[in-house]
């Protein structure tokens, strides 16, 4: 995704996203190319705080002897109740099994990356238990860098539109939707300004506090 022209773009169709982009300065997307490894990641994070899955996650790595991610084949040889001693729960569990037995008998195909769509790819991914369209989207979003993904299902995202507008309530999926249009074809670096405000606003009311 080329940032700069991203930037260029949405500071002349929303001066909003320009007063975030002198605000926040540009983004940083960088692309992962394990894409079991980053399904792995998303699974075990999910609903979770970044520290207490952070834990759980390192403990989980830590049940291979390599340096390098395990592959799906390896996974599957971990009991399940050996995932679980790591501070899985047992749906988070049976969600890594079932995703690593997708991946090793190629039931999820991401081979021709470059020449399937945003939706094709999603499609993909939800055939995976535990996989939905949040954790599809962000998988566009960070794992491939896809340049006009927006997780309407996000509530940081919402709650960005919603300080955007300064509004009182969420914003309701038509509003979002209408909104998120002008940002087009670059909302992926539009969503990171909303969630950069949602982010710093909770900052300075705990440095008000």
């Amino acid at each position: 995704m080329e940032i700069q022209k991203s930037l260029n773009y949405l500071r002349k169709s929303d001066s909003r996203m320009g007063r975030l982009i002198d605000e926040y300065g540009p983004p940083e997307f960088n692309p992962i190319n394990n894409y079991y490894e980053s399904l792995v990641r998303s699974i075990v994070y999910q609903q979770l705080s970044g520290k207490a899955a952070s834990t759980i996650y390192g403990r989980f790595k830590n049940l291979f002897n390599s340096k390098s991610f395990p592959k799906s084949k390896d996974v599957l040889t971990i009991p399940h109740e050996t995932l679980r001693s790591v501070g899985l729960s047992h749906q988070k569990a049976n969600y890594i099994r079932d995703l690593s037995d997708k991946w090793e008998k190629g039931e999820v195909d991401l081979s021709n990356l470059n020449q399937l769509s945003d939706e094709e790819i999603s499609t993909e991914l939800i055939k995976v238990k535990g996989i939905g369209q949040w954790t599809a989207d962000m998988f566009l979003m960070f794992t491939l860098v896809r340049p006009d993904v927006f997780p309407f299902g996000d509530l940081g995202v919402q709650k960005g539109i919603m300080g955007l507008n300064k509004m009182d309530r969420l914003p309701t999926p038509k509003e979002m939707e209408m909104e998120a249009d002008m940002w087009r074809p670059y909302r992926t670096v539009a969503a990171w300004y909303l969630w950069k405000l949602v982010e710093i606003g909770r900052a300075s009311c705990r440095e008000r506090v």
